[in-house]
């Protein structure tokens, strides 16, 4: 029985330093995104946005590797008002007007055609998960957080982190590499003479 007991403990120990690292990177994603939105650093938002969304997709595979997160409750307490993601999409929409605009196919397993997508959209819906589950944080129901957390992970913010994490990848590559073919010539031919010398 003493064994039961020290297992439970360590496992409920586990989910709570789970949902620590999980507020954390919350918070860090959060705090670029409105930084952004807010056109504080308009040369790095997508080099920022890319590393934000990668480090919260790092944080959200750990949420779907482990097993279900049941809270203590069968409801949902309510630690306070729906946060409103509208401010941030508008300025995110702002931040990449021209380029908020994508297509995808929402789900390579069972379908063929491409939609729309929004990456100003994406990054509001992953925020406003993001922010529910830290009111249930901040308000002590650390287990209803990791489960809000791990549930919207797999039934939304998932898939949208990704969709935006791949969006942003494909306009850094295109800033990167598309360039001029008589640019890339000279570099290429100054390369080679860099070489001989």
């Amino acid at each position: 029985m003493p064994e039961e007991t020290d297992t439970a403990r360590q496992e409920l120990a586990d989910l709570h330093a789970l949902a620590g690292a999980m507020a954390a990177e919350s918070e860090r994603f959060l705090d670029t995104a409105t930084e952004v939105a807010a056109g504080n650093h308009p040369d790095a938002a997508i080099s920022l946005l890319l590393l934000a969304l990668a480090d919260l997709s790092a944080a959200g595979a750990r949420l779907g590797a482990v097993v279900d997160v049941v809270p203590p409750q069968r409801f949902e307490p309510d630690d306070g008002e729906e946060p409103d993601a509208d401010p941030l999409r508008l300025g995110l929409a702002n931040a990449f007007d021209g380029l908020d605009e994508y297509r995808e196919v929402p789900d390579p397993l069972v379908d063929n055609v491409s939609v729309s997508g929004s990456l100003s959209a994406d990054l509001a819906e992953v925020a406003l998960a993001l922010r529910r589950g830290l009111q249930h944080h901040r308000a002590g129901n650390v287990l209803e957080a990791l489960w809000w957390w791990q549930f919207s992970y797999l039934s939304n913010w998932g898939d949208r982190a990704a969709a935006a994490l791949r969006t942003l990848l494909s306009i850094l590559a295109h800033v990167r590499l598309d360039i001029p073919a008589d640019v890339a010539a000279d570099a290429q031919f100054d390369a080679l003479h860099a070489d001989a010398d």
